[in-house]
């Protein structure tokens, strides 16, 4: 029989819990790169639109 090194089979289970930490994180709190700028994009619209509106003080 061979002697097995426990410490290599606890370090897989640790990255395997943190893996699908990761991914329940993803699911909750990650935004694709798309969605960010599409965000960016339209608050950039609004306050273009906003700026036009403003009254010049002279």
């Amino acid at each position: 029989m061979k002697p097995v090194n426990l410490n290599k089979y606890r370090k897989v289970k640790a990255r395997v819990n943190k893996k699908a930490r990761a991914d329940q994180n993803a699911m909750a709190f990650g935004r694709s790169k798309a969605g960010k700028q599409k965000d960016t994009q339209q608050i950039q619209t609004l306050r273009d639109k906003l700026d036009q509106h403003k009254l010049d003080k002279e």
